[in-house]
């Protein structure tokens, strides 16, 4: 079968063609041979390929840019994927969209579930929200994966930021109070690969959180990147960490305090154990280090 993947020169979405080229033939168009933001350009290009499953990776993640661009955030984190489950419904084909922790209203300090009330704080996060209605309200065959503080070794993220400012500087300042599980986008990927037949037998519908077990804040993931970083072999300029509060580093976007997800779900129906964050946060590492 033809699978288009959205957003595939991004984390997720390279990931994801590894992932599912064993189930047949990955389209990853480029933004030169697709633009994402013209909806007849879409239309165009599904019409011709047909694709029967849709794995969409694409999204507008510049959480503090949305706040003075909401239109572009929304045609990408919300008119796409409502225009991609119309197809899917239209053409009986299956969608696996990907969605943020930033649905949430980012309080308390208990994981949210599947069902916890959805109250976003930023227009990126309401635009993530509006998309995520849009799958669900059209009843086209589909599975939402929800997941927070995505990071591999490609592409931009905070584990390939802290190791550069680590190689720059001899100390740093970083958020002690936002609280959240850091989600390798690999996990995310082999999570999709074994969405993908319950999925097209319709044994799986609706929405699910991965993320890796445990919890951590920005500043205990930054501690854990250079441990481990050191322990591998590289050279960390860095001697001192401080931990700050979100008030003491002011953003446009709003940011939740806690972005912890239950995983619950998700391995019930895949019969699964999510893996520590850390485990996976050495993994990664070894991964970008080398070179791989």
């Amino acid at each position: 079968m033809n699978i288009l993947v959205t957003g595939g020169n991004g984390q997720v979405g390279f990931e994801l063609i590894r992932s599912l080229s064993v189930f047949g033939h990955v389209l990853a168009p480029t933004r030169d041979e697709l633009d994402l933001t013209d909806k007849n350009a879409v239309a165009e290009y599904l019409a011709t390929h047909q694709p029967q499953l849709i794995a969409n990776a694409a999204a507008y993640t510049a959480v503090d840019k949305a706040e003075s661009e909401p239109q572009a955030a929304d045609r990408l984190n919300h008119l796409l994927p409502k225009q991609l489950a119309q197809y899917c419904l239209d053409n009986r084909a299956a969608l696996i969209h990907f969605s943020s922790d930033y649905v949430y209203p980012g309080s308390g300090e208990k994981p949210y579930t599947e069902d916890s009330k959805t109250e976003p704080l930023s227009e990126y996060g309401r635009s993530k929200w509006a998309g995520d209605r849009a799958v669900i309200g059209s009843s086209c065959n589909h599975v939402i994966l929800r997941t927070s503080w995505v990071y591999s070794a490609r592409g931009n993220n905070f584990m390939k930021t802290m190791l550069r400012l680590a190689s720059e500087r001899e100390q740093l300042s970083i958020v002690n109070d936002q609280i959240g599980a850091p989600t390798p986008a690999r996990l995310l990927a082999e999570v999709s690969a074994q969405v993908v037949k319950p999925l097209m037998s319709h044994e799986i519908q609706g929405v699910f959180h991965v993320a890796p077990q445990g919890e951590t804040s920005w500043y205990g993931f930054a501690e854990a990147i250079f441990s481990k970083a050191v322990k591998l072999g590289s050279e960390i300029k860095v001697k001192q960490v401080e931990g700050i509060s979100t008030s003491d580093y002011p953003t446009p976007a709003k940011r939740p305090l806690n972005s912890r997800l239950a995983v619950d779900k998700i391995e019930q129906a895949l019969e699964l154990k999510m893996p520590d964050w850390e485990e996976v946060l050495e993994h990664t590492l070894t991964e970008y280090l080398n070179g791989l």
